[in-house]
């Protein structure tokens, strides 16, 4: 199993991918192969050890955050992103992990990858495990800014088979984000939603207003890509605030129960997770933060890893294909 790995993306490429890469590679004896600059690479290499199972694949070029996706996957094919998207489809790498230009990833993902059955858009799936019963997905988590309803049944379809797979939850409780609990209340989105989701045969719940999003409601909890990149970056940014805080009380006292707000600190740390899964289409594809670090990007090739090792997209498509098969189909196509 071979894990790709973008080393020109992000805001600390590449000394930072390299370095959470060879750790990866290290502790959990994975191989990996580097996306990026021959030269660079070489030269970094070097200083390092245990580099065994480490490979260099030379990207002459780069996406940087600023250019328009598609624009940059058509205009650069000998890019980073687009040559780690070109390993997973051609069998070349289990899956691929980058801290680069997020859309570029859903663009090159997109136009390179099939999508599994009954799927129309791939969602980005982030692992939230801020609560003490465990962790719950949120999707779409930013792919997807506009949606039509269907969409949002067919993320539904995603979430909870990958929870099955990932989390071990025979019925997922799904959940859609609303501003209230009642069926009625809500936009014309989440209310056609609604009606979709009740009747696709899966365990779902309602809605779930915003104050229960940490409450361990659902499992699942589903979402347009913006409303649900705006609850991910205010959960990581009061994750944040939280380690400010761990940090301001151990300089002074430990207070009794401490120890579990540190534990609860260490849970809203988006690097302990590493990264998200891009979900719909037939590879595995993990996205990071461009502000990822060694830390955040040795657990992403951790998470792909599992991922790779669990068919997860080939499970996935497996679930589908009965589901999309019969009358459910009709009510989200």
């Amino acid at each position: 199993m071979i894990i790709a790995v973008d080393a020109s993306g992000g805001d600390y490429a590449p000394q930072e991918i390299v370095k959470g890469a060879l750790e990866a590679s290290s502790e959990y004896g994975l191989e990996v192969a580097l996306l990026g600059n021959q030269q660079v690479l070489d030269e970094l290499l070097k200083k390092e050890e245990n580099t065994d199972k480490v490979l260099v694949v030379h990207a002459e070029q780069a996406i940087t955050c600023n250019e328009n996706p598609v624009q940059a996957v058509r205009s650069k094919p000998d890019s980073s992103i687009v040559k780690g998207v070109r390993l997973v489809k051609e069998g070349g790498a289990a899956a691929f992990v980058s801290a680069g230009n997020t859309g570029a990833m859903l663009a090159s993902s997109f136009l390179m990858l099939d999508r599994l059955p009954g799927i129309e858009r791939p969602a980005i799936c982030v692992v939230v495990p801020v609560s003490t019963a465990g962790p719950f997905l949120l999707l779409d988590a930013g792919a997807n800014a506009d949606c039509q309803p269907r969409f949002l049944a067919q993320f539904a379809l995603l979430g909870s088979a990958f929870a099955r797979l990932y989390l071990g939850i025979e019925s997922p409780r799904i959940g859609l984000l609303n501003n209230g609990e009642e069926e009625a209340k809500g936009s014309i989105l989440t209310k056609e939603a609604y009606q979709l989701l009740k009747n696709t045969g899966m365990n779902f719940i309602g809605n779930i207003e915003g104050q229960d999003i940490l409450r361990n409601r659902a499992d699942v909890l589903v979402t347009d890509g913006f409303t649900g990149n705006v609850v991910l970056k205010t959960l990581e940014g009061f994750g944040d605030l939280l380690q400010d805080m761990l940090a301001l009380k151990q300089e002074t006292t430990q207070p009794e129960g401490s120890g579990n707000f540190s534990k609860l600190v260490k849970n809203m740390d988006f690097s302990e997770s590493g990264g998200s899964c891009l979900l719909g289409l037939n590879g595995n594809i993990i996205i990071c933060h461009g502000r990822s670090k060694a830390r955040a990007i040795k657990n992403a090739v951790r998470f792909a890893a599992r991922a790779a090792a669990a068919n997860v997209a080939g499970a996935i498509m497996n679930e589908l294909k009965p589901v999309t098969a019969n009358t459910v189909k009709e009510h989200l196509l």
